[in-house]
């Protein structure tokens, strides 16, 4: 049990992470704070936190996934709530950050709405963020508050590694160019090459694979990304590589959005194994017999209980 005589730890969950929120207050073994989101008739967010947080070091844990504006306007509400109930800090524990690919301007007149949401829950009265893998690192600087960003290539490489696939002939893949330098992590834990899916796209959510740069002939290999949206990278990725000779293909990602088709397009692909965390809250019902959904909150625990104790959140990654 943590403590500390200057103020006592307290984990509030929104309705997006309850099962994840109750995982990393076991492992704290810590009770989840007592606190209910609900929403009046006309749609909107009602707060009521039922017991003091007065002087207390508040950890929110929300993701703002599907329905992202109600999740995170959740969010939003209680972190007000708890700052009007005089919380000497408020960590905003956000396992997916939603809105995270609008982080630059694609077209004129274009908004930068990841900036928009980080401002906002600054104002709001968050201290602090922690979070996991974000879309683009540079959005670290979008806040104006402390974030740590936590990788989650070293939950899903202990995974793989555990289940048998660090191999001679194992190739980690990025799905496009923007993907290399997480590849490139996750290659370094299996000691093994990588390979790169040069793709472009005529329109958003619609992926075609131009080039394979690479060897992946008779190979073994694991595509890794950050979220698996439509599924679309993902599969089409999977087919080229089948196309091109490669033995098998498996997949990887940190979020598991998992929008619209992506379930029967991951049932109909080559791919054997989808593998993602459970920074996403998934319906059991949703997932189908490829998708591995594995747990974080050891990760996220260790990270709350360094920042609550004033360690070093970077010693996580090494």
């Amino acid at each position: 049990m943590l403590s500390s005589p200057l103020r006592s730890i307290k984990i509030f969950a929104g309705n997006a992470s309850k099962k994840l929120a109750e995982a990393i207050s076991a492992k704290l073994e810590l009770p989840l704070g007592d606190s209910e989101a609900t929403r009046f008739a006309d749609g909107e967010v009602a707060v009521n936190i039922r017991e003091t947080v007065r002087g207390c070091d508040v950890f929110l844990i929300q993701s703002t996934s599907t329905p992202v504006n109600d999740n995170l306007m959740e969010l939003l509400v209680m972190i007000d709530a708890f700052k009007r109930a005089s919380a000497d800090r408020i960590t905003a524990v956000i396992p997916y950050f939603g809105y995270a690919r609008q982080d630059k301007k694609d077209r004129a007149r274009d908004p930068i709405t990841a900036k928009l949401v980080a401002d906002i829950i600054t104002a709001a009265g968050a201290n602090r963020v922690l979070t996991m893998d974000l879309h683009s690192p540079q959005l670290q600087g979008f806040f104006n508050i402390p974030l740590d960003n936590l990788m989650g290539n070293a939950v899903l490489s202990k995974w793989f590694i555990k289940n048998g696939y660090k191999t001679d002939d194992l190739v980690i893949v990025a799905p496009d160019v923007g993907s290399v330098k997480r590849a490139r992590a996750m290659a370094t834990k299996f000691n093994a090459p990588i390979a790169i899916i040069d793709k472009r796209r005529p329109k958003a959510n619609v992926m075609e694979v131009m080039n394979i740069i690479g060897d992946i002939q008779g190979k073994n290999c694991l595509l890794i990304d950050d979220m698996i949206d439509t599924a679309g990278t993902i599969t089409q990725g999977a087919s080229a590589l089948m196309e091109q000779g490669a033995l098998s293909v498996s997949a990887c990602c940190s979020h598991g959005v998992l929008s619209g088709p992506a379930i029967q397009r991951i049932m109909d692909s080559p791919l054997e194994k989808v593998v993602i965390l459970d920074t996403i809250e998934q319906p059991n019902e949703k997932l189908c017999s490829k998708i591995i959904q594995v747990p974080t909150a050891d990760l996220f625990a260790d990270a709350i209980e360094r920042i609550y104790t004033h360690l070093s959140v970077s010693k996580l990654f090494e």
